[in-house]
């Protein structure tokens, strides 16, 4: 059986200046066709990595925010030239906004579909090798928050399972009661979090985690593949920041929209930045059908 993602198995080094390209390309830069790229990039490898479904259960956050983010900003940002028409409030309706919006809202789905990437990839112990020697503290607050969310989904369902069996279950009764019953299992939950935040602060501080001079075991090594991924993701990082430092990303919003499409140095650039969005699907389909090669002896 392969195995679930060969990007994963990669060296920390390797998926942290992956994510922190992407991340910055994605926030920093509102050309149409890079957004379009990032989040096509992004939704790409949350399904290489998590599959239809997992990538499905994000995008049911995803996109209500992107289209209440897109939808809001028309109707509270009223720049531009190009006026569509007038609303019943008497301010006018303009392209720029509307094409803003849409740009706002697919950065903002993009960046929430990366960190799910991110929260797929990036385990704790990862965060721990990165960032352990130079930086305890943070490292530790890192893990303890990248672990925190499904810790905290599995207790939920642990409380909720252990009080309704007790004959308090929050979705029967009275309203009043519902919101008590709700409002119990909040506060069990709050007890829990911090109970376990303090375990683990003394149980880390009792090993000694941040001492001087203390060391740490790490199955973390630089493999061949994980230096040419590096060298890989460098040259494409550089190129892509070249353009974006000649100016070949510039696009401008108000009063007119304006960005350029078809000039050479803006094709090369988006092309290098979908190599790069593309390249844990890359490593995972030619990893699994190298796999699947050997394995069926051909």
């Amino acid at each position: 059986m392969a195995r679930a993602s060969a990007f994963s198995d990669c060296h920390p080094l390797v998926n942290l200046l992956f994510f922190a390209l992407m991340l910055a390309v994605t926030m920093f830069v509102l050309h149409p066709v890079c957004l379009a790229v990032s989040l096509g990039g992004a939704l790409a490898c949350l399904v290489s990595l998590r599959g239809w479904r997992g990538a499905a259960e994000s995008g049911k956050l995803v996109v209500p925010v992107a289209l209440l983010a897109a939808l809001l900003n028309p109707a509270f940002n009223h720049r531009g030239a190009t006026i569509l028409l007038y609303l019943p409030t008497g301010n006018p309706l303009t392209l720029e906004s509307i094409l803003y919006g849409l740009a706002a809202g697919a950065m903002l789905a993009a960046v929430v579909l990366w960190f799910a990437c991110i929260n797929a990839v990036m385990t704790s112990d990862k965060f721990v090798y990165l960032f352990g020697r130079w930086a305890p503290a943070l490292s530790l607050v890192l893990s303890m928050a990248l672990g925190f969310l499904p810790r905290f989904a599995r207790q939920l369902r642990a409380v909720g399972q252990a009080r309704r069996a007790a004959g308090r279950d929050l979705a029967r009764g009275s309203l009043p009661g519902r919101l008590r019953e709700a409002a119990a299992q909040l506060s069990i939950l709050i007890t829990w979090s911090l109970e376990n935040a303090v375990d683990t602060a003394d149980s880390m501080r009792s090993r000694g985690y941040g001492l001087p001079g203390r060391t740490a075991f790490s199955l973390y090594r630089l493999s061949g593949r994980d230096r040419a991924l590096l060298l890989w993701m460098g040259l494409l990082g550089l190129w892509v920041g070249s353009v974006w430092l000649s100016g070949g990303f510039d696009s401008q919003y108000f009063p007119r929209f304006q960005a350029g499409f078809f000039s050479p140095g803006t094709a090369a650039g988006c092309l290098a930045l979908l190599l790069l969005a593309l390249t844990p699907v890359i490593l995972n389909t030619w990893e699994a059908r190298t796999w699947t090669r050997l394995h069926s002896g051909n």
